[in-house]
């Protein structure tokens, strides 16, 4: 009985702990309510199916104690269990994946008008970079980063020489506009994660990755690196600031563009 009494609490505590705790996700402040209501569905199937178990083990505790005389009844198959557990089993997977898949490929299809910004990572440090005038990013690649050019732009390219450079500071963001994010990463991996976003992804070597978001709340976001990426992890922040489209363009006119930075280092671009 104490097996029994032991099981129950468990799943009575579970759910009281779940439906009453003070944690729960900070607000969101990003178009994607759907990566929430795919996790609340989630809970919701793993959360019965728990119930449904330990409650069940349980009763087969309690029923199928040990009593003088009784002897176990020996059943070695039963396609009718089978099925139905098999079955039950099929319908809860799909009930989780089917959501997410949705939410995927709403995830990584971009829309057309949104604009572009890169974030890139070093140990321990985020960097940004967005279109200058002519609204398009300039190539860039990692064996191009040196003291004078962290983030790699390609001089010879004409695209790049208006690109605004953030290195270490803040982002800005115009609230109610689509951004699209592009990720690149010149040593280790990392993964750019602004927990009120919602959105997050591994930022590989050698590889682009993206994902994109609306922000929908003006504020001040951390900007955390969601992978273990050596001894200054936990110190590797940022910060993404949602503001009103006026304060936005305030401060991107503030901003130094790639061939001012090199010519404040003593080194221009070349000239096309």
């Amino acid at each position: 009985m104490a097996v029994v009494l032991i099981l129950v609490l468990i799943v009575v505590g579970s759910v009281l702990f779940h439906v009453l705790s003070p944690w729960w996700w900070t607000p969101i402040a990003s178009n994607w309510t759907y990566i929430d209501t795919t996790l609340v569905i989630t809970f919701w199937i793993t959360g019965i199916v728990f119930v449904a178990v330990v409650l069940f083990m349980a009763y087969c505790v309690f029923r199928f104690r040990h009593k003088p005389g009784n002897r176990a009844h020996y059943e070695p198959e039963n396609r009718r269990l089978e099925l139905l557990l098999g079955g039950g089993t099929a319908v809860g997977v799909a009930a989780m994946l089917a959501p997410g898949l949705i939410v995927w490929n709403q995830f990584i299809t971009v829309p057309a008008d949104a604009a572009s910004v890169e974030v890139v990572s070093q140990q321990w440090l985020w960097s940004f970079r967005l279109p200058g005038a002519d609204g398009k990013l300039g190539r860039a690649e990692t064996g191009d980063v040196t003291p004078e050019n962290p983030l790699g732009l390609d001089k010879n390219d004409a695209s790049g020489l208006d690109d605004v450079i953030i290195e270490g500071g803040e982002l800005h963001l115009p609230i109610g506009k689509p951004v699209h994010i592009l990720l690149r990463s010149v040593d280790v991996l990392h993964d750019f994660y602004v927990p009120e976003f919602r959105a997050k992804m591994d930022m590989i070597p050698g590889m682009i990755t993206y994902f994109w978001f609306t922000p929908t709340r003006t504020g001040t976001f951390d900007i955390l690196c969601a992978e273990l990426c050596g001894v200054g992890h936990g110190q590797m922040r940022g910060t993404v600031v949602v503001e009103e489209d006026a304060d936005y363009q305030t401060w991107l006119g503030q901003q130094q563009t790639f061939t001012q930075l090199t010519a404040s280092s003593g080194e221009m671009p070349p000239a096309n």
